[in-house]
C-alpha cells in the first residue's frame, strides 16, 4: 500500500459511522492476519543521473553491479613495509576508529531489540499487599493479620500475589515488521559508516607517511646542496686569499651557504607535525614514536581506474546515505500503522490469598486470556504531524543521498585531472631540472676557469635547488593525488576481479 492509497482510505474510514467503523475494524484484523499487511511505501532506489564514464578519462566500459568486490590492503600499492605496519596499528590502536566500532555495535543492539518485539513478552510478579480500614479500639489478633471488630471497628488485612503474565502484540499492519527494517538499515548505513571512517583514517595516515618520506628526501637534497656549497665557499676563500676574486665573492659564497643551512632546519619542524599526526593516528603519544630517516621515496603506483558504477557500489559515505533513506523509508511505514489498533493477545495466571499458609492451593487460582485492540480515537493531529514529519524526512535523506552521489563524481573527476595535468607537469619539470643541472655545470667550470664572476655561478645555483625541490613537491603533490583518489573511489582493489567483470560486461554487449 503506497502513500496515496493509505490517505484515501484513512480519510474514508474516519468520516465513516461507527458502527461501520467497527464492522472495518473487524475486516481489517481478519485480512490483516491472513494477508499480512504491512503500510507504507515500499523502498526504491531514488533515481540518479549517472554518467557512463567519467570525463577526465575516455574510453571506458560500463560496468556490472559487484556488491562483493575486494577493496584488499590497498596502501600496499606503495610497496612500503613501514607504511603497512603503521596501516595495521591504526586498525587496532585508533581511538576514532574505536568509537566508530562502539557506534556499529550499538545499531547491531538497535536490530536485535527490534526483533525481539515480534516474540511474546512474558513477565512474573510476587508480592504481599497490607491495607486497612475504619478505627477502634478492640482488637482480634490472628496468624496471618490483624482484624480488628466492633462499634467504630478498623479492618487490617494482608494479601499475597504470585501471578504470570504474557502479552504478545500481532504484527498487522507491519508496523514492527517496517520498524526492524528501519533498525537493519540503521544498522547497515553504522557499517558503511565504520567503512567510511577506517578509509578516511587509512588515507590520512597513507598521506602523512607519504608527504613525511617526501620531506626527508628534500631534506636529503638540502644537506648534499650545503655540502656543495661548503665547497664552493673553500673555493671562493682559497681564490680570495690569492687574490684572484673580490671579497664580495666570498661573502656571496657565505650568504648562499647560511640561507640553504637555514632552509634544511625549516624542514625539521614540519617533519616532526607529520610524525606527530602518524602516532596519533597509530593510538599513541608523539612521545611513543618515531619514524627514521630512510633514502627512499615510495614510488607513484599504477592506479587501474574504476567505473562511476563500481564506485557508487564501493564508496561506503554513499552506500551509508543510501541506507538511510532505506530506514526514512520505512519510518513512513511505521507513522502509517499509527492510525490503525494494534491486537494484543495477553494472558495471565497465578495465585492469590489471604492467608500464607494455604496461599499456593486450588481454591486461590487465578486466570485471564483474551484478546485487545488498541486505537487513539482523538490526538489532536499528533498522528497526522508524525506522518507529515516522517515524509519530510524521506525526502531530506533522498536530497542528501543525491548529493553525496555528485559529491563523489565530482571528487573522483578532480584527482583525476589532478594527477593528469601533474604527469604533464612533471615531465615538463624534469626537463627543466635536466637543463638546470647541465647548465650549472658549465657555470662552475667556467668560473673555475676564472672566465665568469661568482653572482653568475649563485644564480644558476640557485635556479638548480628551486627546480630540484620543485621536482620533489610535484612528487609529493601526485602521491597524495593518488591517495585521495584510491580514497574517491571507495578504497583498493582486486586487479583479478575487475578484470572478471570487464570481461562479463564484453560478453553481454
Amino acid at each position: 500500500m503506497n502513500i496515496p492509497e493509505a490517505s484515501a482510505a484513512r480519510e474514508a474510514f474516519n468520516s465513516a459511522p461507527f458502527a461501520s467503523r467497527a464492522r472495518c475494524y473487524g475486516l481489517f484484523v481478519l485480512l490483516g492476519m491472513l494477508g499480512g499487511c504491512m503500510l507504507g511505501p515500499d523502498y526504491q532506489r531514488p533515481e540518479l543521473a549517472a554518467p557512463m564514464q567519467f570525463k577526465q578519462v575516455a574510453g571506458w566500459k560500463a560496468a556490472t553491479p559487484g556488491d562483493a568486490l575486494e577493496r584488499g590492503a590497498w596502501w600496499e600499492l606503495y610497496g612500503d613495509a613501514e607504511l603497512n605496519a603503521l596501516v595495521e596499528r591504526l586498525h587496532l590502536s585508533n581511538q576514532n576508529l574505536a568509537a566508530a566500532e562502539a557506534q556499529y555495535r550499538q545499531a547491531r543492539a538497535l536490530v536485535r531489540g527490534a526483533r525481539a518485539r515480534f516474540y511474546p513478552t512474558l513477565s512474573g510478579s510476587a508480592g504481599v499487599t497490607r491495607a486497612g480500614q475504619g478505627g477502634g479500639d478492640s482488637t482480634i489478633r490472628t496468624a496471618d493479620g490483624v482484624t480488628v471488630s466492633g462499634s467504630g471497628a478498623s479492618s487490617i488485612s494482608k494479601s499475597y500475589d504470585l501471578s504470570l503474565n504474557a502479552a504478545w502484540e500481532l504484527d498487522v499492519w507491519g508496523k514492527l515488521r517496517r520498524g526492524l527494517e528501519a533498525s537493519r538499515a540503521e544498522f547497515e548505513a553504522s557499517a558503511a559508516d565504520l567503512a567510511a571512517a577506517r578509509l578516511s583514517l587509512q588515507s590520512e595516515l597513507v598521506q602523512n607517511y607519504l608527504q613525511l618520506r617526501v620531506l626527508d628526501e628534500q631534506k636529503r637534497l638540502l644537506d648534499a646542496t650545503v655540502a656543495a656549497y661548503a665547497r664552493s665557499l673553500r673555493l671562493t676563500e682559497n681564490q680570495y686569499r690569492a687574490g684572484i676574486v673580490p671579497k664580495s665573492d666570498v661573502t656571496q659564497a657565505t650568504t648562499q651557504l647560511r640561507s640553504t643551512q637555514a632552509q634544511a632546519v625549516d624542514l625539521e619542524w614540519q617533519r616532526a607535525q607529520l610524525e606527530h599526526a602518524i602516532a596519533v593516528l597509530v593510538g599513541v603519544s608523539p612521545a611513543e614514536l618515531s619514524i627514521a630517516e630512510r633514502e627512499s621515496v615510495p614510488q607513484l603506483p599504477p592506479i587501474p581506474l574504476a567505473l562511476p558504477s563500481q564506485m557508487l557500489e564501493r564508496r561506503p559515505d554513499i552506500a551509508a546515505a543510501e541506507r538511510r533513506v532505506m530506514a526514512a523509508n520505512a519510518q513512513i511505514g511505521v507513522a502509517e500503522a499509527a492510525w490503525f489498533p494494534d491486537l494484543t493477545i495477553s494472558a495471565s495466571g497465578g495465585y492469590r490469598g489471604s492467608s500464607f499458609a494455604d496461599w499456593i492451593e486450588v481454591p486461590n487460582r487465578f486466570w485471564s486470556l483474551g484478546p485487545q485492540l488498541a486505537l487513539t480515537l482523538f490526538d489532536g493531529g499528533a498522528r497526522r504531524a508524525e506522518l507529515e514529519r516522517s515524509e519530510a524526512a524521506y525526502d531530506q535523506t533522498v536530497a542528501q543521498y543525491r548529493q553525496a552521489v555528485l559529491d563523489g563524481f565530482r571528487e573522483v573527476e578532480d584527482y583525476l585531472v589532478q594527477l593528469r595535468v601533474l604527469e604533464q607537469e612533471s615531465g615538463i619539470q624534469q626537463q627543466a631540472l635536466d637543463a638546470a643541472r647541465e647548465s650549472l655545470r658549465l657555470i662552475e667550470n667556467q668560473y673555475r676557469a676564472g672566465t665568469l664572476d661568482y653572482n653568475s655561478v649563485v644564480n644558476v645555483q640557485a635556479t638548480a635547488l628551486n627546480n630540484e625541490r620543485s621536482n620533489l613537491t610535484l612528487l609529493g603533490s601526485r602521491l597524495t593525488a593518488s591517495v585521495q583518489l584510491i580514497a574517491a573511489l571507495g578504497g583498493g582493489w582486486q586487479s583479478e576481479q575487475l578484470r572478471e567483470t570487464d570481461e562479463r560486461t564484453s560478453k553481454a554487449q
